[in-house]
């Protein structure tokens, strides 16, 4: 006999109306203004702003060894933890993800320019986050933003976005190396043109269709921008205009769905890789020009340790609390005395999530700036950060379609990333030569050194010694000086 159609609506409508009572209590959603409808689509409109991530992060932490799947996979996952830790236990719509930037440090300094392998990166990634957490709870990680000069703040982002802009015009073929001027434009005239010369103008196409799109003021803007980069790329093959050679490394750009299921349980098994491997000491290793001159346990005891650790904790501290403020400001979320409410609580949430995130087998999971989408359109709770968390969990069953995604269409993603970082150049003050000068230092070594920790200890040293110099002792923090001359000791020794 069948149910009463009445009866059954009516004990839909009660159970939908206890689940919102649920949401009510939890989120708090009438205290702030807000109903779940507004925040889930804030939570939708915040994962489609941030969902290059998931095409962009394999890309760059593959070059350090990693398995591209593997990264994918915990790429997504830690991003849905990092989100749901910050909807739980901080109630605030901020997803958080991978950062961009601190991964690019990961890959081109830490493993191929120091020779650390990227299992002991990952050591270095989680034990800042232990470190994070720990002073995320006893507020002293607030303090320690209060002092770093607010001028070597900016300019650390501002190196970030002109390093991380320099990478992908390496990885859209634009930029090349030559024994001249050491790098260079590529030659169309001397490339081939079905591989390198495809890839590059496919690169700059795209580079201009992203820029387009976002000047457009639309919210997903750098992901319809990959998409529609990688369409065109995929024409470009199929009328035999890009010609795939995989011993050149350019391979077919073409997702090809009839082995679905295999690709993903490929992707599954390479994360099986990630996945843990910081724990296996026999991982840890560092080397020169090939050969292995340290592993293991005596890793630890090495001064480049402290500063991997150091620049790992630097860039995520100022990158976190930086976004945290701009989007809590954009919000209503600070209280009138500019402090964050509930502020121990998420960055509790981001440090967790970046050990996590390195025990899934990723690079620091940090608070983005792309959260600002969710609330210009009315977010106001955890619950925008949650709904964004599940479709990071969803997007893993689509691994095959981003990881097909080429370089020359992440590359445009990159790059406008980089112009978004290099807008923090405007909070120099470039009246006071003091704060200018080694602001000007830190932000142009990154690039020229091909080393974000780099840039950040040029900055400091030359903060320190120049404001000594000119009298200025007391705008120097002591710490500052103890890390200045750490930093000597470092480049002495080296």
């Amino acid at each position: 006999m069948s149910e009463n159609p009445k009866k059954v609506k009516r004990w839909a409508g009660r159970e939908l109306k206890k689940e919102g009572l649920i949401l009510e209590r939890f989120f708090r959603l009438t205290e702030n203004k807000t109903d779940i409808t507004t925040e889930l689509l804030a939570g939708l409109a915040t994962f489609i702003t941030v969902a290059y991530v998931l095409a962009v992060n394999p890309d760059i932490l593959s070059a350090s060894g990693m398995p591209k799947g593997g990264v994918f996979i915990a790429t997504a996952l830690a991003a849905a933890v990092g989100s749901a830790l910050m909807g739980f236990l901080g109630n605030y719509p901020f997803v958080l993800a991978p950062g961009l930037g601190i991964n690019a440090f990961f890959s081109y300094t830490v493993v191929l320019m120091m020779g650390y392998s990227w299992q002991f990166a990952l050591l270095t990634v989680f034990i800042e986050g232990i470190i994070f957490l720990i002073l995320s709870i006893t507020s002293v990680r607030e303090k320690i933003f209060n002092i770093i000069p607010f001028s070597l703040k900016a300019a650390v982002a501002v190196g970030i976005g002109i390093f991380i802009a320099f990478i992908a015009l390496q990885g859209g073929k634009i930029i090349v190396s030559n024994d001249v001027t050491l790098v260079g434009l590529v030659d169309f005239h001397c490339a081939d043109f079905h591989t390198t010369g495809i890839w590059t103008i496919m690169t700059l196409v795209g580079i201009i269709i992203t820029s387009a799109i976002i000047a457009k003021g639309i919210h997903a803007g750098i992901l319809l921008g990959i998409f529609a980069t990688w369409f065109l790329g995929i024409i470009a093959e199929l009328i035999g205009i890009y010609v795939p050679n995989p011993e050149q490394g350019f391979y077919s750009i073409i997702p090809h769905f009839t082995n679905y299921f295999g690709t993903l349980n490929h992707t599954f098994n390479e994360f099986g890789t990630t996945c843990g491997a910081l724990f296996n000491p026999n991982s840890w290793t560092h080397s020169h020009d090939g050969a292995i001159i340290g592993q293991g346990f005596s890793l630890l005891k090495s001064l480049d340790f402290f500063t991997v650790l150091f620049a790992f904790f630097f860039v995520d501290l100022f990158d976190t609390l930086g976004t945290l403020i701009g989007v809590s400001l954009k919000g209503g979320f600070l209280a009138k005395d500019g402090s964050l409410p509930r502020v121990s609580k998420a960055l509790s949430a981001d440090a967790v999530a970046t050990s996590v995130g390195a025990v899934l087998g990723t690079s620091t999971t940090t608070t983005f700036v792309e959260s600002a989408a969710g609330v210009s359109l009315g977010a106001r709770t955890g619950l925008t950060a949650v709904t964004a968390a599940a479709l990071f969990i969803i997007s893993i069953f689509f691994a095959p379609i981003f990881l097909a995604i080429p370089s020359f269409a992440t590359a445009p993603a990159l790059f406008l990333v980089g112009f978004f970082m290099m807008t923090s150049v405007a909070k120099i003050n470039f009246n006071e030569m003091s704060e200018a000068i080694p602001a000007f230092i830190c932000m142009i070594a990154m690039p020229l050194t091909y080393s974000i920790s780099d840039g950040i200890m040029f900055g400091v040293i030359s903060y320190t010694i120049i404001n000594i110099i000119i009298g200025k002792i007391r705008k120097v923090h002591w710490i500052m000086m103890v890390l200045s001359i750490i930093f000597l000791l470092k480049y002495a020794l080296m």
